[in-house]
C-alpha cells in the first residue's frame, strides 16, 4: 500500500469534529481499491513549513475544512505548499478558487454565470441599489469566501440587512428555480466525467446543503445542455485538475448557469454515487 496524505481540518476547531472522520473513511475505503492508504494530516499544521507533507508521493487537500474562516493562514499555506510538495489539486487553484471572485474572471471568458455585483463591503444602500438594478423581489448576498452557504442571505425587496457577511461579498438576483429545479452538479475525477447529482432544498429553504435539510439524488447522466457547460467551464479554467465539482442551475428561461466551480474540498456525493469511488480511486493511482 502507498501513503497519500489527506489534509483534515483544524483540530482545535470543534465544528467538525463529528463529520471530517466520516468522510475521511468514505475516501480511505475508495483510495484503498487502488492499493493507497489515506493519512490525515490537519492542513493548519502546514501552514509556515511544509517539510511534513514534502514525504508524500501525493497529497489531498479533500477536508481543508474551515478555511474560509482562516482565509489569509490558507492562503501563506498555499505558497508555502508550492514549494516541494505534490499536491493535487495544485496549491495555486486551492488559492485562486477560495476567492469566489473567480467567477467574474470565467464570465469574461464567455461561461454564463448569475448577474453579479462585486462589493467590498455590502450595505444596505448596496443592496437596495441591487434590487432595482436587477428588476427583482428577492436578492443572494454571500461572502466571496465562503463555504458550505456560511453567512449566505436570502433578502426579500423591504428587508433590512442583517447579520451581513464583512469584507468582499457578491449580491445576486435570487434563482427560484432552486426550489423547483434545485442545483445540479457535475463531477469530474481525471478530465473524465464520473457522475451527477441533483441537490434540492426542503420547502421553504433555499440552500441545498445537507445541513440545511437538502436532498441529493443520483441522475444516470447530465441533463441537456449541463455537459456543454461543465466542459466549457474546465477549458475556460485550463489548468491541472485531479478532481472538479461544477455546480449549475437553470434560469426561468432555462439556460444553465455556472454556480461554482468546486476545486478545493468538494463533497463528491459517494454516498449518493458510490459507483464514483472506484473512478476517483483510479484517476489518482494515475497520477501516481
Amino acid at each position: 500500500m502507498t501513503d497519500v496524505a489527506v489534509l483534515t481540518p483544524d483540530p482545535s476547531d470543534p465544528s467538525y469534529a463529528g463529520q471530517w472522520p466520516g468522510v475521511l473513511e468514505r475516501l480511505g475505503e475508495a483510495l484503498s481499491t487502488a492499493g493507497l492508504t489515506a493519512v490525515p494530516t490537519p492542513w493548519t499544521d502546514h501552514v509556515a513549513d511544509a517539510s511534513g507533507l514534502a514525504g508524500y508521493p501525493l497529497v489531498l487537500p479533500l477536508i481543508a475544512w474551515g478555511y474560509h474562516r482562516d482565509h489569509d493562514r490558507w492562503m501563506q499555506a498555499c505558497e508555502t505548499w508550492a514549494a516541494g510538495v505534490r499536491m493535487l489539486n495544485p496549491p495555486s487553484v486551492l488559492g485562486w478558487n477560495s476567492d469566489k471572485s473567480y467567477l467574474g474572471r470565467l464570465a469574461d471568458k464567455g461561461i454564463a454565470i448569475p448577474d453579479t455585483v462585486w462589493i467590498d463591503s455590502p450595505t444596505q444602500a448596496d443592496v437596495d441599489a441591487a434590487f432595482d438594478r436587477f428588476a427583482t423581489d428577492q436578492l443572494v448576498v454571500k461572502p466571496r469566501v465562503s463555504g458550505g452557504a456560511w453567512k449566505t442571505l436570502r433578502l426579500s425587496r423591504g428587508d433590512r440587512l442583517k447579520d451581513a457577511p464583512g469584507g468582499p461579498a457578491m449580491i445576486q438576483p435570487y434563482l427560484p428555480t432552486i426550489e423547483t429545479e434545485g442545483e445540479t452538479s457535475l463531477l469530474f475525477f481525471g478530465g473524465k466525467l464520473s457522475h451527477v447529482v441533483n441537490k434540492r432544498p426542503v420547502p421553504g429553504e433555499f440552500r441545498v446543503q445537507v445541513q440545511y435539510g437538502g436532498g441529493y439524488t443520483a441522475l444516470a447522466g447530465p441533463p441537456a445542455g449541463a455537459l456543454a457547460l461543465a466542459e466549457q467551464t474546465l477549458a475556460a479554467i485550463g489548468e491541472d485538475l485531479l478532481y472538479a465539482r461544477i455546480d449549475m442551475a437553470p434560469d426561468v428561461d432555462g439556460r444553465w448557469l455556472l454556480m461554482e466551480a468546486e476545486l478545493i474540498e468538494p463533497d463528491f456525493y459517494l454516498g449518493s454515487a458510490p459507483e464514483g469511488e472506484k473512478r476517483f480511486a483510479e484517476a489518482v493511482k494515475a497520477r501516481l
